[in-house]
């Protein structure tokens, strides 16, 4: 099995080098072997943690999250509740960043509807940046 430096496993993951180092750092990814010269040596089982990591990352899953998964990953066998309740838990929180968005985007053309294009003293703009008591969501 051929072994690649750490500027090639970033190259064919899409990792960063200096986001691998860290990956090793905290655990997420075990160190490679190192050559003669002391450089880094990975084999294809780092390339294939590394698409995981980045591609959970991609999806917003947190460094903890994601750690819990790898060790799920490891152990096969076992019941994917948690997996499943990982994941749930990721998307009641971008269901929660959709519906902030929502109200932000109606916030923001609520703005611009209301805008005269005259002159700033009577933008509808200026007013609502002046005062949140003049949004319609308090929460957004």
């Amino acid at each position: 099995m051929k072994k690649i430096t750490i500027g090639e496993a970033a190259r064919q993951s899409g990792v960063k080098v200096p986001t691998i180092r860290y990956y090793e750092s905290i655990g997420l990814l075990a160190e490679p072997e190192r050559s003669e010269g002391n450089q880094r040596s990975y084999a294809q089982s780092h390339l294939h943690r590394l698409a995981f990591i980045r591609h959970a990352r991609e999806l917003g899953f947190e460094i903890d999250a994601i750690r819990t998964l790898l060790t799920l990953q490891d152990d096969p066998n076992q019941s994917c509740a948690s997996a499943d309740a990982i994941a749930k838990a990721r998307l009641i929180e971008v269901e929660q960043r959709i519906r902030s968005l929502m109200a932000l985007k109606a916030e923001l053309e609520m703005m611009v509807e209301g805008c005269g294009h005259g002159r700033v003293d009577q933008c509808r703009v200026i007013e609502v940046l002046a005062d949140h008591g003049e949004c319609m969501h308090p929460h957004h």
